[in-house]
């Protein structure tokens, strides 16, 4: 029980000093851009437009980025807003989530393709006023995938198209052209009817509307806008942002929890509080400050964690097998975990959208299996390996080479009667004669004060049952 204590005050320290961390720092809320008016005071005399760049794939990093440097634009008053976009595409939730900051912007927001707009970099783009793209650049292909690449059923391709579509009316764009994008099947005469996924070059962008002009720089894709003066003001990320960035993408959670569990299994086969413990302690840490100072995760969701935590070592050290409790703690811990990684939105605190609520499970499960396996694996190669030094003894003590842990006295302790010294639960102590023993019940649990009768000894332990007598 003293780990199940340790574990608990760790997590009541944690909690709160979350708490008190966030209280001083503000969050990168999604606040709305009042519309600029000529009553506003500027900065600068010149035309001020804000760049910052989406060139990896769409993840959490990238929207938190995202919402940072609209409210940076919007402090500022900015002009114009400009995305630099080099992207394969990624996350559909986190694409969605861009799309309708930028739909819901005050500020123009234009978007320079160099190279590529890929799947939900291509829900993106369209979601601008304005587009342009470098030559042999290419926007499309947002069929939705799995992680392996393969295409998911129909459900989600059509939250996806209707997403599209939704997108490309806001803008004035060809609603069709852009579902076509997403769907195969969809017909649009004389540009997509060879029943593939629709890929814009350039030039064809630009001749069915979906691209202003062909531009080799920033600096051209402003001097086609405006002849007036222009500053660019470009968003650059602190330490700080590059390190909560790194440890919100989804890869890095997988890993901090593949060392929360394997942490936690290794701090159950030692003794005592260790080292690994330390290590889960720390990935937790590293796991849910970012995701929590940043709005992702709440405090409840880190409280059923913990409690989770505690459910399942109470059912290992103070439970006897593995039953309902240790069940519960599992499935506390696995949805607290998964909550965490997903952004709640609108109605209320238990409201998530269903995609990124199975990703994120899908990661966490994924992320603990092979945890488990991982550290299953090391613990049998710690104990057989020199690499360390010797971290387990490996001399095996031979009974017939005379080696033996049994001594005369106890093979005539059989029959013998006392009573229950502790809980047999199945393994305790005993006493007979006024001397204490190990023993254990050779069947169900026998409580403190009972009368038992030696049965047997193996190894220096001795096995008892219950006395009828």
């Amino acid at each position: 029980m003293q780990k199940t204590f340790v574990i608990s005050i760790w997590i009541l320290t944690f909690l709160l000093g979350n708490t008190l961390f966030a209280a001083s720092l503000s969050q990168a809320d999604s606040l709305p851009e009042p519309q600029l008016s000529d009553t506003v005071v500027r900065q600068s005399e010149k035309l001020q437009v804000y760049v910052f760049d989406i060139k990896e794939d769409i993840a959490p990093p990238v929207w938190r980025t995202t919402q940072k440097a609209f409210k940076a634009a919007d402090e500022m008053k900015a002009d114009l807003i400009l995305i630099h976009m080099n992207t394969y595409g990624g996350m559909v939730d986190a694409a969605d989530s861009i799309r309708t900051k930028i739909l819901n912007s005050g500020i123009p927001v234009y978007v320079f393709i160099d190279n590529n707009a890929a799947s939900a970099g291509a829900l993106i783009s369209i979601a601008c006023d304005s587009i342009y793209m470098v030559p042999g650049a290419s926007m499309g292909a947002a069929t939705v995938v799995s992680q392996t690449g393969e295409v998911v059923p129909d459900k989600f391709q059509s939250y996806m198209r209707s997403m599209m579509r939704s997108t490309a009316e806001a803008k004035g764009r060809d609603p069709d052209i852009a579902q076509a994008m997403v769907d195969p099947s969809v017909f649009v005469a004389g540009v997509s009817d060879s029943g593939k996924v629709l890929t814009f070059t350039t030039s064809e962008a630009i001749r069915h509307n979906f691209c202003q002009a062909e531009a080799k720089t920033i600096e051209e894709v402003i001097a086609r806008t405006t002849t007036e003066e222009y500053e660019l003001i470009h968003h650059s990320l602190s330490g700080m942002d590059k390190v909560i960035n790194f440890l919100i993408h989804p890869m890095v959670s997988g890993i901090l929890i593949m060392l929360i569990v394997g942490g936690l299994y290794f701090e159950l086969q030692t003794p005592g509080i260790g080292f690994p413990l330390g290590v889960a302690v720390f990935a937790a840490l590293l796991y849910f400050a970012p995701l929590y100072l940043e709005g992702i995760a709440t405090y409840w969701e880190i409280i059923l964690f913990g409690f989770g935590i505690v459910l399942l070592l109470v059912e290992i050290f103070a439970l006897p097998g593995f039953g309902v409790v240790g069940i519960l703690g599992l499935i506390f811990i696995i949805t607290g975990l998964s909550l965490a990684m997903v952004d709640t939105v609108s109605t209320g605190p238990f409201y998530v959208d269903v995609m990124p609520l199975l990703r994120a499970v899908f990661i966490v499960i994924i992320a603990a299996f092979l945890s488990l396996v991982l550290s299953l694996y090391a613990s049998r190669k710690l104990l057989t390996t020199t690499t360390f030094g010797r971290l387990a003894l490996d001399t095996v003590q031979d009974s017939a080479e005379g080696f033996t842990s049994a001594f005369s006295d106890y093979s005539m302790m059989i029959g013998k009667t006392g009573t229950a010294y502790s809980i047999l639960r199945p393994a305790g102590k005993v006493m007979i004669d006024n001397d204490i023993f190990d023993a254990t019940v050779t069947s169900g649990f026998v409580d403190e004060g009972e009368k038992v009768e030696v049965v047997g000894y193996q190894t220096g332990q001795l096995f008892v049952k219950r006395s009828e007598a």
